[in-house]
């Protein structure tokens, strides 16, 4: 049977990979979950109500809809090194989602700031459950912003 050569090498390839996968079981496993896991995660931020923004963008807001920017890191953390005009938050109060600090600002866009954007996810799902309109994270945490060259204050 004669076959045209890009069929044959697509035949051969599918083939390499059917042997692949019988010979590496578990890789191949671990590859779909991995392929899974990304794409689960690429739908989740672009149809979540929490939006990961940069740097640029926190400015942007904070100048143009009144921002409020609430730092969660530890108070030492805050104190060393933040943005300007930002709210420290305890995450130990934001986890039991106790907001009172942020209240009088449920209507403004609120900023969730931590030191590399991982813990902020949950207290911002925390507080779009507690009825705060707009819910955003810095992407990357403080770090982002310190990595950008923006100024920060330190003191109380």
């Amino acid at each position: 049977m004669c076959r045209p050569q890009g069929l044959n090498n697509k035949v051969k390839r599918m083939e390499q990979y059917i042997e692949f996968i019988g010979n590496h079981p578990i890789l191949s496993i671990i590859w779909l979950v991995i392929v899974f896991m990304l794409i689960s995660g690429w739908f989740k931020s672009k149809f979540s109500a929490i939006r990961q923004i940069n740097p640029q963008q926190l400015t942007l807001l904070v100048n143009r809809e009144n921002a409020v920017v609430a730092d969660i890191r530890p108070q030492k953390d805050y104190t060393n090194g933040r943005i300007a005009n930002s709210i420290h938050l305890s995450a130990e109060k934001a986890k039991q989602s106790d907001f009172a600090e942020l209240e009088k600002h449920k209507s403004n866009p609120i900023i969730l700031v931590c030191a590399t954007g991982m813990t902020a996810s949950g207290i911002a799902n925390n507080l779009t459950k507690a009825g705060f309109e707009s819910v955003y994270i810095l992407s990357g945490g403080i770090q982002s912003w310190q990595s950008a060259g923006l100024p920060q204050v330190s003191g109380r």
